[in-house]
């Protein structure tokens, strides 16, 4: 039984750890399955910075098993007011489940005014529809 409550303590430590090192990084992502209610691992996912009339890439990460990279801003990289774009590789992520879906990726574009606050970016996803909102 001790080991049991050890185990879970470690856990509990590393998931406190990691949420404290995201702390820092200005922008995470979550992907959540709306067909089954669960997260959505191994959907890749791009960060772009709007530069005059062209997308400039900036980052990319895949969903853990909880759905979420915690952190998707580059580390060393100062965080610029500007308009953002998230591209979820959907397509892909459906295809290895062996699903149809009507969106193969999905564009966030959202705007940074203010460069000291953390955003988040939380996708509600299904073969055919999704929705998406600025979290916390």
């Amino acid at each position: 039984m001790t080991t049991l409550r050890m185990t879970f303590a470690a856990l509990g430590l590393s998931a406190v750890s990691s949420l404290a090192l995201a702390a820092g990084n200005p922008l995470s992502v979550h992907v959540l399955n709306l067909e089954n209610g669960l997260p959505s691992p191994g959907i890749n996912v791009t960060l772009e910075k709007h530069v005059g009339q062209n997308w400039q890439p900036l980052a990319q990460g895949t969903t853990n098993e909880q759905g979420r990279i915690a952190e998707l801003f580059p580390a060393k990289q100062p965080f610029e007011a500007g308009e953002y774009r998230v591209v979820f590789k959907t397509g892909e992520y459906f295809e290895k489940a062996k699903r149809e879906t009507f969106f193969p990726e999905i564009p966030v574009i959202f705007q940074v005014k203010q460069t000291d606050q953390h955003y988040h970016i939380p996708l509600l996803l299904s073969p055919y529809g999704f929705s998406t909102y600025r979290g916390s």
